[in-house]
C-alpha cells in the first residue's frame, strides 16, 4: 500500500473511532441482559483469542446462542467495537450486580471507551465468520437485482487467433460499454431465482468464469487480456466491472430486528443436502430487513407421508435444524453461511427469527 493510502486508512480509522464513540454515548441504556441461563454450562472464566478464531467461535465458548453477542456487549461499558478483537486479546467472564458480564483485555490492561486508534492492521482483527469461505465464494458468484441488467452488459465476441474458447493468458474481444475499467470480471448466466409461492423474480445469479484486464478500445470493441480463469471463456460470456468495495466484515452476529419468515432458496453449485459452513441462498433480502450479520434459524421441512387410515398425504411438523448467518444481501435475496447444522438441511427448509426468550432476563 502507498504512503498516501496508509495515511488515508489511518485517517478513516481515526474518524470511525470518534464516530463510534459518539454513537455509543448517545445510545439509551438497554433494558435487557443475559442471565446465567444464557451461558454455556462449561463457559470458561477466561479465553485468550488465537489466530483463526472468529467472533462466532468466541461468543459460542461463553453463550448458548452465539448470535446473542450484542445482548452482552450492549450492556458492557468495557467493550468498544467488539468485532475488533485481535489474536492475543483475552475475553473474561465476570459478574456485576449478580449478572454475568464479559470483559476484554488487550494485554496492556482493560479496554475503556475512548477515541484511541488501535494501530494493529485492521485485517488482523478476528472476523465474524470464516472469511475464506465467503471471500472465495464471492469471487465466483454475484446477483443482478434486475434481469434486464444482463442485456445491458458487455459480452465476449471472440478470442485471439479465431479461438472459440480462451483461458488465462489469452487475449479476447468484448463488445459493449467498457470504457477503461481496468480489472474486469467474466461471468456466465446462472440460476434465475423466483419466489416458490408467488413466482416473483428475486435475482439473476452470475457465475464467475475468470478475470481480465482492459487493454484498449476501438469503437464498441474492447481488447482484454485474460488474467485468470477457473473454466474456459466462451463467446457470449458477460464482462462486468468487479463489484466495488471489499466484503463487509465489521458486523456482529445478531437476530434480525424485523420478523423474517422465508425459505432456503438454493445451494450455489447444485449440492442437494446442506451442512455446516456451506453457502446457501435465501429468498429474503434487504427489503425484508436482512443485512450482514443477521442470524436465522432453519427448520427442516417435515416429511411428506401418507395417512395409513385415510390415505391422505400429510406433511409432518418441521424440526429446528440449524442456524445461518447472512454475509451478503441483495434487494430480494441474500447469501448466508451455515453456522450450525444439527440435521441435514435442504432447499425449501424454512428460515425464521431465532428464539431468545428462554435465555434473556429483564434487568
Amino acid at each position: 500500500m502507498s504512503t498516501s493510502g496508509a495515511r488515508r486508512g489511518a485517517w478513516h480509522g481515526w474518524v470511525a473511532g470518534w464516530a463510534l464513540l459518539a454513537m455509543l454515548l448517545s445510545l439509551p441504556a438497554m433494558g435487557q441482559g443475559l442471565s446465567d441461563a444464557g451461558l454455556r454450562g462449561d463457559a470458561p472464566d477466561r479465553y485468550t483469542v488465537v489466530r483463526g478464531d472468529t467472533l462466532w467461535d468466541i461468543s459460542g465458548r461463553f453463550l448458548r446462542h452465539p448470535w446473542q453477542w450484542p445482548e452482552v456487549w450492549e450492556v458492557n461499558p468495557q467493550i468498544r467495537n467488539p468485532h475488533l478483537i485481535y489474536p492475543g486479546d483475552t475475553v473474561y467472564l465476570y459478574y456485576q450486580d449478580g449478572r454475568p458480564r464479559l470483559g476484554l483485555e488487550r494485554g496492556r490492561g482493560e479496554v475503556r471507551l475512548s477515541p484511541e486508534v488501535r494501530r494493529t492492521p485492521r485485517r488482523e482483527a478476528v472476523p465474524p465468520l470464516p472469511l475464506e469461505r465467503v471471500e472465495n465464494f464471492l469471487t465466483e458468484y454475484r446477483v443482478l437485482d434486475d434481469p434486464a441488467q444482463a442485456d445491458e452488459q458487455a459480452y465476449v465476441v471472440g478470442g485471439d487467433d479465431r479461438r472459440l474458447i480462451s483461458g488465462a493468458g489469452d487475449r479476447i474481444y468484448a463488445r459493449g460499454d467498457l470504457a477503461d475499467h481496468g480489472r474486469l470480471g467474466i461471468y456466465r448466466l446462472g440460476e434465475t431465482y423466483e419466489d416458490s409461492v408467488t413466482g416473483e423474480f428475486l435475482g439473476l445469479e452470475l457465475v464467475g468464469v475468470g478475470q481480465a484486464r482492459w487493454l484498449r478500445g476501438e469503437g464498441d470493441i474492447a481488447t482484454l487480456d485474460v488474467l485468470s480463469a477457473n473454466q474456459e471463456v466462451r463467446n457470449g460470456d458477460l464482462v462486468l466491472p468487479l463489484e466495488s468495495g471489499e466484503l463487509l466484515t465489521e458486523f456482529q452476529p445478531r437476530a434480525p430486528e424485523r420478523a423474517v419468515d422465508g425459505r432456503l432458496l438454493a445451494v450455489p453449485g447444485g449440492v442437494q443436502f446442506i451442512g455446516r459452513l456451506q453457502v446457501v441462498a435465501l429468498d429474503r433480502g434487504r427489503r425484508d430487513g436482512l443485512t450482514p450479520g443477521h442470524v436465522l434459524s432453519v427448520e427442516q421441512r417435515g416429511e411428506l407421508v401418507t395417512d395409513p387410515v385415510t390415505n391422505e398425504s400429510l406433511r409432518l411438523p418441521g424440526e429446528e435444524a440449524g442456524l445461518v448467518m447472512v454475509f451478503k444481501s441483495y434487494e430480494r435475496m441474500s447469501y448466508a453461511l451455515v453456522m450450525r447444522a444439527s440435521r441435514s438441511l435442504a432447499v425449501g427448509d424454512r428460515i425464521f427469527n431465532p428464539d431468545s426468550s428462554a435465555t434473556l432476563a429483564q434487568r
